[in-house]
């Protein structure tokens, strides 16, 4: 039996665009994803305990803010602090080149910048977690 991949798309910050994140959203559903939004600015914590709480497979972080740099590693570190380790996170916004090694460092698996393919995104997530866009049920 298989389920729809569960994807939580998270503003961390005091960032106030979402544009973009709201662009990704839709994508990842007309991909065959379910979907949560948490809304503008939002903390490391609220992230990971909706995270939790809704169960998903994975985390998208979108900051345009220039805070991902300390934003982002905290997520990870708030999973590793509750023993999650399953959940991809990836990120995405405004973010150099130079700033993306550091971020996968610290545990995403991959930083998607202005100008990325939605379909990019959507293969991303399908390759890591199930080819059709569906995760296999345990």
């Amino acid at each position: 039996m298989e389920k729809k991949i569960r994807v939580l798309v998270a503003k961390p910050g005091l960032d106030g665009h979402d544009r973009g994140a709201k662009i990704v959203a839709q994508a990842l559903r007309n991909a065959g994803m379910e979907v949560v939004y948490t809304g503008l600015r939002q903390t490391p914590e609220q992230i990971v305990a909706t995270a939790i709480q809704e169960d998903v497979q994975v985390i998208g972080l979108s900051c345009l803010s220039g805070a991902h740099n300390e934003l982002f590693p905290r997520v990870m570190e708030l999973l590793r602090a509750q023993g999650i380790e399953d959940i991809l996170v990836i990120g995405g916004g405004i973010i150099p080149q130079e700033d993306i090694p550091g971020l996968k460092a610290a545990g995403l698996a991959e930083i998607f910048t202005p100008g990325t393919p939605t379909s990019a995104i959507v293969e991303f997530i399908q390759e890591r977690l199930g080819g059709d866009g569906h995760a296999e049920e345990n």
